[in-house]
């Protein structure tokens, strides 16, 4: 029977079956559970039961589940320094009794302490901040606050939050780039809290500080919001960003008290510390109920009818895996988030599911939605009050509600792909099951061996810790220019030096100058050119303006696109899908950033096909062994091009190719890279690798895999603001190659330290690789989430052989690099 037989057939007759007979689907051991009781206090339970209903017990797609149990709440009484009204006010809301680590948390604060709390999703770490924050502004009628978030979804559903609690004078507003120009001079002049971002912060508020004097010289606090977000590159910048607040502050004779926020962080006192380097104390005992929740994870089923390259089988798409689930879902009257990898996969994946409930009930095809980055201001605010008052039961999203709007009542997440790290499965995941109820998470697989490989492992997912926040505010190519722009809003002075870092700062500042960046007075260090520098400082690291998406016949705007993923998404030719409408892309302008679009709705889908390369450009150090193995530092172009597209049928068939003539995107930045003779990666002596010709990319491939994964150990970095690139045979050095780059514009200095400490990176690697249990590689050794190769092809053992021979050469070699650097000893 059809999927959507067996679902109308449930709809019509109100059939709560949970299985046609044998074992029960959800794990219980019975043929159908002990009590219905039962059943109705475990949501979790209940809904994957629903779900897998009509499915053969042999032709299960769950690999494995796991039932977390319920916890009791831990409250505490209402802090006695809360003004009555306020403490009112949170109790009309549902807030009878703090939890524990609220109340220890809000004392804290009250005390003047920096605080970071890191409990658990859902757990109500809002309160930890309002409870003395908006007591202070009740108290003291001049007091004023700034809130920062690293989305607006965020910032707004926080202000909202405390807008509907009316309490008077408190005077909450929004400043950011949705704000209309009207409104920020009121908000600069009358606000009292003031919810932002970092962006707007770095390029709206600081550099015109003048014009914040009062609010800066009464402000008491400042709340950074889901603070493991600031990691990498991205977290160095706010890191940064931070202490220029700091500064501005004290330069009006103000001093903030610090109040951070996180539910998935490893060391949050330590992450705290260096992202606003003032002390923070750590509240981490979770006081907060839960409910049970149940974990399944899910491999979408083979498709009989479909055969991939090389005769390979082909399992049915993790999106529209996920539209089926969610289609249940919604039937069952389950608030539901599907969390998809792609913008284009979230569109599809609502109209997969709107379809499917259109057949049931043409009600319930307009309770489904997608929403993404790229709409308009206006439609996400639609989205979000849809999804929050109920009107809406599912959304298909992209990681754009990974944080943002605090949804309370959910009862199922589908996670659909791994997103890469487990910060953000369990921050996705954690969507689920708010109030303490019970609820269903499901992560489904996509076809790669990731994420397969993740299904099949659980512990991988279930039982590990979050990766660790790394973030270095003392990188010389992130300091320079935050410290340029410290100095254009204020001079600089040796008491700056303290808070920017001490030496570290010194030596930056001297570099600034002796570049002529920065000129030396008696009374400090200035800025020297008209123009501010704020503008060459990317703080996310995406340069140019977005794309505007537009109809071409109406004129109508549908939404904006990255510039750095433009010509994969809307190359013309692209079918581009917003809200459920379909269009394709007739001209990219990237000169304009507009790309013009009609309303049409293909029989087909497209792919775009993209080329990538590396090219040395410029050599800075290097040391040849004369062994077989050279280690190279140096400037090197990475060039990625979209030169076609495919044009498929939904079930997979492709139609036929589409050149495109598109300008290609390149990527000056630093890369180290080693290079391995023919003779030592095939040699079958002692000390060479013994590679049979065909294993050798794979080998390289996996070996430059391990490597961008070790790196952070000894480069205070994440894995995502490196690359790579594996060659055979590359044309730059006429030799087998595997490059290590930064991934920012100009470098950031990993690629430096990787080359100052390669033999004990490399070692590490190799152990990495040679002590993981798995036998052909996988995610903890040799497999990369992001990969644009789909991790192939990989050969763990070569990988293990060319390190061994490698690493024997340098170590043999007097003098090579591989000194552990400062931090990492």
């Amino acid at each position: 029977m059809s999927f959507a037989a067996v679902t109308t057939r449930r709809v019509r007759r109100g059939v709560r079956v949970l299985t046609r007979g044998g074992e029960h689907p959800c794990g219980c051991g019975s043929g159908l559970c002990k009590a219905e009781a039962v059943r109705e206090q475990d949501r979790g339970r209940q809904l994957l039961g629903r779900v897998l209903a009509g499915i053969p017990a042999d032709e299960s797609p769950v690999t494995h589940v796991e039932h977390r149990p319920a916890r009791p709440a831990q409250t505490a009484d209402w802090p006695k320094w809360a003004p009555p009204e306020l403490v009112e006010a949170l109790r009309s809301r549902g807030a009878d009794e703090p939890w524990i680590h609220q109340v220890e948390g809000a004392e804290a604060v009250h005390d003047g302490e920096n605080v970071v709390v890191a409990t658990g999703t859902a757990s109500g770490k809002s309160l930890v901040y309002q409870l003395p924050v908006l007591s202070r502004l009740l108290s003291d009628p001049k007091a004023t606050a700034l809130y920062l978030s690293p989305t607006k979804a965020l910032a707004a559903d926080q202000l909202r939050s405390i807008s509907e609690l009316d309490l008077q004078g408190v005077r909450a507003a929004s400043y950011d780039g949705d704000t209309p120009q009207a409104e920020r001079d009121w908000v600069r002049q009358h606000g009292r809290w003031v919810f932002t971002n970092p962006d707007m912060l770095h390029f709206g508020v600081l550099p015109s500080h003048g014009r914040w004097a009062q609010f800066f010289r009464r402000l008491t606090h400042v709340v950074i919001d889901e603070c493991h977000t600031y990691r990498g590159v991205f977290g160095s910048h706010v890191a940064l960003l931070l202490r220029r607040l700091r500064r501005i502050a004290n330069r009006y004779g103000s001093d903030p008290v610090f109040v951070l926020a996180s539910a998935t962080v490893s060391d949050p006192g330590e992450l705290a510390e260096r992202l606003t380097g003032v002390r923070c104390r750590a509240v981490t005992e979770d006081g907060s109920p839960r409910g049970a929740r149940t974990v399944a994870l899910w491999e979408p089923p083979l498709l009989d009818d479909l055969i991939g390259e090389n005769g390979a089988p082909v399992r049915r798409n993790a999106g529209s895996e996920a539209a089926r689930i969610m289609t249940e879902l919604v039937v069952e009257d389950a608030r539901t988030l599907a969390f998809i990898r792609s913008r284009r996969g979230v569109e599809l994946a609502a109209l997969a599911a709107q379809r499917s409930l259109s057949e049931v009930d043409s009600s319930l095809s307009r309770q489904v939605a997608a929403y993404r980055g790229g709409y308009l201001p206006e439609d996400r605010r639609e989205l979000e009050r849809s999804l929050m008052n109920g009107e809406l039961r599912a959304v298909a999203t992209t990681n754009a509600l990974e944080l943002g709007v605090d949804i309370s009542g959910l009862d199922a997440v589908v996670v659909a792909g791994y997103p890469g790290t487990l910060a953000s499965f369990w921050q996705q995941a954690g969507r689920a099951g708010r109030d303490g109820d019970g609820a269903l998470v499901v992560f489904v697989a996509r076809d790669d061996p990731l994420d397969t490989y993740l299904v099949h492992h659980p512990p991988a997912v279930l039982s590990r810790p979050v990766e660790a926040t790394v973030l270095d505010p003392a990188n010389p190519y992130v300091l320079e220019p935050h410290l340029a722009c410290a100095a254009a809003e204020l001079p600089l002075t040796e008491e700056s030096f303290e808070i920017f870092g001490g030496e570290a700062a010194r030596h930056a500042v001297e570099a600034l100058t002796a570049d002529g960046v920065l000129r030396r007075r008696p009374h400090g260090w200035f800025w020297t050119e008209r123009e501010r520098p704020h503008r060459t400082v990317e703080l996310r690291g995406a340069g140019g303006p977005p794309i505007a998406v537009v109809e071409g016949e109406s004129g109508r705007m549908l939404g904006t696109v990255d510039p750095e993923s433009a010509c994969s998404t809307v190359h013309p030719g692209a079918v581009y899908l917003h809200r459920g409408e379909s269009f394709v892309v007739d001209e990219l302008d990237l000169d304009t950033a507009i790309a013009l679009v009609h309303e049409e709705s293909p029989d087909w889908t497209t792919t775009p096909r993209n080329d990538v390369d590396i090219s040395v450009l410029r050599t800075l150090s290097s040391r040849d062994t004369g062994a077989g193995v050279t280690v190279h530092l140096g400037e090197v172009e990475v060039t990625s091009q979209v030169i076609g597209y495919l044009r498929k049928r939904p079930t997979g068939e492709v139609l036929d190719q589409v050149p495109l003539d598109l300008p290609a995107q390149t990527l000056r930045t630093r890369a180290v890279w080693y290079t391995v003779s023919q003779e030592l990666l095939m040699g079958s002596a002692p000390g060479g690798a013994g590679l049979e010709p065909a294993r050798i990319p794979g080998a390289l491939h996996a070996a430059e895999h391990a490597a961008i994964g070790l790196l952070p150990l000894f480069a205070t970095c994440d894995r995502w603001d490196i690359g790579g690139v594996s060659t055979a045979l590359h044309a730059d050095t006429g030799e087998a190659t595997v490059f290590v780059h930064d991934g920012h514009p100009g470098g950031a200095g990993f690629a430096d330290r990787g080359f100052a400490a390669l033999v004990p990176w490399l070692a590490a690697t190799r152990e990495a690789i040679a002590s993981c249990d798995c036998p052909a590689g996988c995610p903890s050794c040799v497999q990369s989430p992001k990969c644009g190769n789909g991790n192939e092809p990989l050969d763990k053992a070569g990988a293990v052989a060319v390190l061994d021979a490698v690493s024997a050469v340098l170590r043999g070699s007097t003098g090579s690099p591989g000194g552990l650097p400062d931090q990492a000893r």
